[in-house]
Order: C-alpha cells, then structure tokens, then sequence
C-alpha cells in the first residue's frame, strides 16, 4: 500500500463520482467529511452526465465538471483530454470513488498530487494513496467512502452524517404549474430499479397501493426515468387518477418535484437514495438485496423486506424463477408502514 501521496492538509479537493444515482447520493458524506476535515476546502466533482444532476444539489460542491464517458466505456483519449484540461486547476488531492482502473485515469492524466482510492483493478501506480479496504472495518458504502477523507482511514463519530440534498423550491413551483400539480399531500412512488428486475416490486402491487392511496385522499406521482416508463404506464393504467411523471423530467428537477412529497415508496434504487437525502420519509422495498451494505439513510427511512432462505441472492433475475421475495410482500405491509398526515 502506498502512503507517499498522503496529505494532512487539503485546499483544493476532486472527487471522481459513482456512474450511479445512489452511490452518487451517498458520496455526499464524504463530501461532508472533506468539509469536516478543512472547512476552506474547495471541492469539486467530477460526473458522468447520469449522476451529475445530483452533484448540482449538494450544497458544499463548488464545481461540477461534467463527462461524456458511457458506462464501461474506457474512452482513453477522452479521459487523456479531460485530465490534462485540468492540469491548471491546481488540486491538491483527488478521490476516486469507483473501483475500476479507467476512472484513476483522469486525476493521474491531471497530474494530482495526491490521488486516494481503494485498490481495485491494476491502479498500482495511478494511485498514489492507495487504500486496502477491510470489508469488515467498513461494512457499509459510506463508511467506504468516508474513510478515505482521513489519511489514516478513519471515520466520523456516530452517529455518521446522511447525506442531504438541497433541492430548488422555485423550480418546484414551475415544474409543478407546468405538469398541472398541486404541491400538498403527495405521496411519490417509484417503481423502477436500474439493477434488474429482482428488485422491482410488482406493478400490481404498487397499484393496489396507488389505489388506496388516492382513495384516502393523497396525489399519487410515479417518478422514474425513460426506462421505468412501461411500469409507471402500467400503474397508471390501474389507477389513472395518479400523475404519471415518469421519463418526463430530467434528473434534476425530479428531484425538486420530489422534495414536496409527503411521503415516498421506493425500490431499492438510486431515486430511493434522492429521497432520503431530500429529507422524505421513504418506504425502501428491498426483494435480491440487502440493506446491510447501502441501506435508505435519515431518521425517516424504513425498510420494508421478507425473511425467506432464498434472500437476498443478490441477483438481477430471481434464480429461482418465482421472485417470492417480492411477490409475497403485499401493498398491505407497505401502507402499514406509511405515515399518513391527517
């Protein structure tokens, strides 16, 4: 392991962002703790255009440079340019949050002094701060990426920071005037799940919950992106006095419309993430995983699983062809679980 690029002090930080929505969000806590570590830190992020929007709504973030880089993609020339457009940019210290060997590319192009990152795929030498990781000291992501804010790989005391967003009210206002929204009793459900489908809650199961919802009163919104749009079509088609929002707005303004909810039900899913840091009570519907690793974060997050042999198999097709993990978890354990105003 390599400790030469090590910094104690830090003025000018990159972090290279997660090609995903929810490991996004939660690299807010390291965010914090860089904040934590020197509170004149400037810190800036580094994103693919998926995750990016995120970036937009964390309130330490000064900067946000946005790439083109699809996902797998390695793009050398890309990064070689990227990277040695930062070059003038004087970071003292970048931190690589993905594991793969192409995303120490860019900090290493830039010439970053001090670049931290846990070994992963061949980055001897693209990281000069190279960590071991001890999956049992760190257990969860967040405490993987805190950790690496502090040279010696230690971690906040508890409890842990969540990570927050802070979403924009006027654009809430507009977006909901342009969709034809009220702002008051919303409760938003989002039946995606970019892993696959064993971790996506039934259609009919959201809509018998969609249902009883807007019969007690609640404006329903399915939120989701361009590929959750058949199920949110589906949902609709059950109950069509929901408001079917899904593949309609970009990634940043969901996240405004989102933080007016009241309440939200989730898959275990990147959207789940968004609105725990917004500060939502959130319903996480967990089937092929386990909260044990990113768990929906805040006072106001619940989990809603089944304790069966076969889960979590951490698969994105039910092995066993039955997905009872999800199939037997009725709409009723989950409204039992919402926390309705009057």
């Amino acid at each position: 392991m390599a400790h030469s690029g090590r910094l104690n002090t830090l003025n000018k930080a990159l972090i290279i962002a997660p090609a995903w929505v929810g490991d996004m969000v939660m690299a807010h806590t390291l965010v914090q703790c860089l904040r934590q570590r020197a509170p004149d830190v400037s810190i800036d992020v580094l994103a693919p255009a998926a995750t990016a929007p995120v970036a937009q709504r964390m309130q330490e973030v000064d900067n946000i440079h946005v790439v083109d880089f699809q996902h797998g993609e390695l793009g050398l020339g890309k990064r070689r340019a990227v990277g040695r457009g930062l070059r003038g940019a004087d970071y003292d210290a970048a931190f690589v949050l993905p594991n793969s060997w192409k995303s120490a590319l860019v900090p290493w192009f830039a010439g970053i002094p001090c670049r931290t990152g846990w070994s992963g795929e061949a980055r001897v030498g693209l990281l000069n701060d190279r960590r071991t990781l001890d999956k049992t000291r760190y257990p969860l992501m967040i405490e993987r990426f805190m950790a690496l804010a502090d040279p010696a790989g230690a971690l906040p005391k508890s409890p842990y920071p969540v990570p927050v967003l802070t979403a924009d009210e006027d654009n809430a206002q507009l977006l909901a005037q342009r969709f034809g929204l009220g702002l008051d009793g919303v409760v938003v459900l989002c039946p995606g799940a970019e892993f696959g489908p064993a971790k996506k809650w039934p259609v009919a199961h959201f809509a018998q919950l969609a249902q009883r919802l807007v019969d007690a009163g609640r404006q329903v919104w399915l939120m989701g992106s361009p590929k959750d749009a058949e199920d949110a079509a589906g949902i609709h088609a059950a109950v069509p006095d929901c408001h079917n929002l899904a593949g309609q707005t970009s990634l940043v303004d969901a996240i405004d419309l989102m933080s007016v909810a009241e309440q939200a039900v989730c898959n275990d899913s990147g959207l789940m993430h968004v609105a725990c840091a917004l500060g939502v009570p959130t319903v996480g519907v967990f089937g092929s995983t386990s909260p044990g690793f990113t768990p929906p974060l805040g006072e106001h997050a619940q989990v809603v699983e089944l304790s069966l042999d076969c889960r979590p198999c951490f698969q994105r097709q039910c092995p066993l062809g039955h997905l009872n993990c999800l199939q037997q978890l009725s709409a009723q354990m989950v409204w039992e679980r919402l926390h309705l105003g009057g």
